[in-house]
């Protein structure tokens, strides 16, 4: 009787949660979403093979760095943060923003073609990931509490992120 009830519970479970899936639209949110194609295709060994273990975390599964405890959080040098996996020029010091929250920002980066964003939907809610439009590493979310003039924070990894000085 309890693996029954089991059962039950767990087709419930799923038809709720497929319920809740579509009254938010998530099935049409990510039928749009296509698989980008990249300029630099590695495969899982090439990308370890260069990259340290947090960037590997961050940039190819998407991982995130745990606030305050990464080198450009509270950085104010001059100069142009790179994506770790390929040296594509993503941010400027001169866009970069002191949030409070841990993680280097930015209110806009270089050039809108340099970064892409797709959506996230790991936290259960809509969130709008950033990546390198040259590798397609997972850079960080973007989100609409920034300052003028976009009102944008590109809240980014360090560990996605390789700093050169001006």
């Amino acid at each position: 009787m309890d693996m029954k009830r089991r059962a039950l519970l767990g087709v419930g479970t799923l038809m709720g949660i497929g319920v809740v899936a579509k009254a938010l639209g998530l099935g049409q949110v990510l039928a749009q979403e296509k698989p980008m194609q990249f300029e630099w295709n590695k495969t899982d060994e090439e990308w370890k093979a260069i990259l340290t273990q947090d960037q590997y975390y961050v940039l190819r599964k998407e991982g995130t760095e745990r606030p305050f405890t990464n080198p450009y959080h509270n950085s104010k040098a001059e100069g142009v943060y790179h994506c770790a996996g390929c040296d594509l020029p993503l941010f400027s010091s001169e866009k970069k923003f002191d949030s409070q929250t841990g993680w280097p920002s930015f209110w806009e980066p270089i050039s809108p073609k340099v970064v892409g964003t797709k959506t996230d939907w790991k936290l259960l809610y809509p969130r709008t990931e950033v990546h390198c439009m040259r590798c397609g590493g997972h850079q960080g979310h973007i989100f609409d509490d920034g300052p003028p003039p976009t009102g944008l924070r590109y809240c980014i990894n360090s560990a996605a992120l390789v700093f050169h000085s001006a």
